[in-house]
């Protein structure tokens, strides 16, 4: 029987700092930790345990990939990760193998199991996991530009002297270089942005260039970016498991919206207790089709160039 088990491929600070947002959200029932390091598995699941005593209770272990037979979701967070100098897409070689090794040893285990892929290049890793399972295609989404648009959200808040959780306001596309803002479709409460308060072109520009490069700072900082995206994905978890069908922007494969096929990129869909529940039929501007359809072609030559 499935319970609230999440199993976490991956402990480093992404995994790891994932788990420790679950045990804060009092959501799950038990997290299991998969990483090929065992000593900075145990050792990450020794000090998460203790945190337990001060939040709620959530039994958190070291585990191997039989845990994928109770488990709700399978969240992989493993691989290399994106380094000073590096765009996402850079990752794809040693990633996608890792994707192709791990995709059939999930679902060996779990027919049912849904599955939330973090690791970087998301897209790309999203549209192979997806080619390897077809029939499983609402069950595999990643984790796409959730980061982003709460990004963009935050900002925007800033600017506006507004609280993000009153933004509607979206980043679509690749997660990475040629991801598009969604200008046309921001809302504040139920007022579009420019009725609510005008920003001039220049000043979105900057918002949202602050917002896509904010993992170059970051990782230029201090080497990686980890708590956003951690509560994002604890986000998408608790969506899952409440069965909260929440609007999120993440990666999945396009079927001809907009004219797009066989890419899979960010649009805002429904998450729920089955996994990507349902789409939203979006109205966007001609100059965002046409940089969406420039972020497709980018990912559909980065995925053909592979090996």
């Amino acid at each position: 029987m499935l319970k609230n088990k999440i199993t976490i491929i991956g402990a480093g600070m992404v995994g790891s700092t994932t788990a420790y947002s679950l045990i804060s959200a009092r959501v799950a029932e038990e997290i299991a930790l998969i990483d090929i390091n065992k000593k900075v598995c145990l050792s990450q699941v020794m000090d998460l345990q203790h945190s337990v005593p001060f939040l709620g209770y959530t039994k958190i272990k070291a585990g191997s990939y039989a845990d994928m037979k109770d488990s709700r979701i399978a969240v992989i967070s493993c691989g290399a990760s994106q380094k000073v100098g590096e765009t996402r897409l850079d990752l794809l070689q040693k990633n996608s193998a890792i994707i192709k090794e791990l995709m059939p040893e999930i679902f060996k285990h779990n027919q049912d199991i849904i599955v939330i892929i973090v690791t970087n290049p998301v897209d790309i890793l999203t549209n192979i996991a997806i080619k390897m399972f077809p029939k499983k295609k609402r069950q595999i989404f990643g984790s796409g530009t959730i980061l982003d648009s709460a990004r963009l959200r935050f900002l925007l808040g800033q600017e506006l002297s507004i609280d993000p959780k009153s933004l509607h306001a979206y980043i679509i596309g690749e997660h990475g270089d040629s991801e598009v803002p969604l200008w046309s479709t921001v809302m504040i409460g139920n007022t579009p942005l420019d009725r609510f308060q005008k920003i001039s072109r220049k000043k979105k520009e900057i918002i949202f260039n602050q917002a896509k490069n904010a993992a170059y700072a970051i990782i230029t900082g201090k080497q990686a970016t980890y708590y956003a995206i951690a509560a994002g994905v604890a986000s998408l978890i608790e969506a899952i498991l409440l069965n909260k069908n929440t609007v999120f922007t993440v990666s999945h494969p396009l079927d001809g919206k907009f004219g797009l096929r066989g890419v899979s990129l960010s649009l805002p869909l429904v998450i729920g207790a089955k996994g990507v529940t349902r789409d939203i039929d979006i109205k966007i501007s001609p100059e965002e089709k046409k940089l969406l359809h420039r972020s497709a072609r980018k990912l559909k030559n980065v995925e053909n160039s592979l090996k």
